[in-house]
């Protein structure tokens, strides 16, 4: 009886059959048959293949979604799972996806969108586990079961972005007007302390002027001389130091003033003549307040003139 020869690729089996009965699986490599007794029914592959599908359902509060699952699967590389995928199963994606559309539905309804987001692996996870036992009996492999997207209706994606919007919006006016809150306390504690400086600073001068007084006085009272004439002369050198320092200022208004010798004089005079008005009004003073002080009949009449 004559010998056929036949060949099966890497990663494929052969179903040879006798008169439409299974006889064996072909292994990759030289194979050979009867002719006009067996045949090579059918090959199957060994490799992987992907199924993509898409299912809707709906949330637990009430958000219909599409939710996009990949499987991956394959023959199983034994003779009797070779046997069983082809015998057995017809079309094996429409199965493996009524099984997985099963487990999703029975899973996403019970979640809220969020925790499906959050959840989405053990949804998968559970997805292989349905599978792989469901596709054991027809002689296939699940390899990994994954969902690559859930996507709600594209009114609820805006919404959910308002609020993610709102949110960031709010965080963002917070901190701005922590920054505004800083800036404004740092404003002020600098004004204040820029007003504090100058003011110690004039207050240090006054000081300064005052000592420098004082010290003049004692030694004018050193060498004999009468304090009315020292004081006047102390008042008169202010003065001039005053006009000189409103000479040196560029933005100082023009100002009309005696320049003559006895326009000094005159205004030597004028300042003697106010220091001995304000002792005499001081000196009357002093003696109102005594007068007061003393019992009716012990107070003291002018004398008479």
């Amino acid at each position: 009886m004559p010998i056929f020869f036949f060949t099966v690729e890497q990663q494929q089996r052969a179903i040879v059959e006798r008169f439409g009965k299974f006889v064996r699986v072909a292994g990759p490599g030289l194979q050979t048959k009867t002719p006009f007794v067996t045949r090579v029914a059918g090959r199957m592959s060994l490799q992987v293949e992907q199924l993509n599908a898409e299912i809707e359902t709906k949330t637990k509060d009430n958000v219909f979604v599409h939710v996009k699952l990949a499987v991956q699967y394959k023959v199983g590389a034994s003779d009797q799972q070779v046997q069983d995928a082809y015998y057995k199963l017809e079309d094996p994606e429409v199965q493996i996806q009524a099984y997985a559309f099963d487990v999703v539905r029975s899973h996403i309804p019970t979640m809220n969108l969020d925790e499906a987001y959050a959840d989405a692996d053990t949804i998968a996870m559970h997805i292989q586990d349905t599978l792989h036992r469901q596709m054991a009996d027809y002689g296939y492999e699940i390899v990994k079961a994954l969902i690559t997207n859930i996507e709600p209706d594209q009114r609820v994606k805006d919404a959910m972005n308002n609020i993610n919007a709102s949110q960031r919006n709010q965080i963002a006016a917070a901190a701005q007007g922590d920054a505004q809150k800083t800036l404004a306390v740092k404003k002020a504690e600098g004004e204040r302390e820029t007003m504090r400086l100058p003011g110690e600073g004039v207050a240090a001068e006054r000081k300064a002027i005052a000592e420098g007084l004082h010290e003049s006085l004692e030694i004018i009272a050193q060498h004999g001389l009468d304090m009315r004439e020292a004081m006047a002369l102390v008042a008169l050198t202010q003065y001039t130091d005053m006009v000189r320092a409103l000479g040196e200022n560029a933005k100082t208004n023009t100002i009309l003033l005696p320049h003559s010798p006895s326009a000094v004089g005159d205004l030597m005079g004028q300042i003697r003549d106010g220091i001995l008005v304000a002792d005499l009004a001081s000196e009357n003073a002093t003696n109102s307040a005594g007068q007061a002080a003393l019992p009716p009949g012990r107070r003291q009449e002018p004398p008479q003139s």
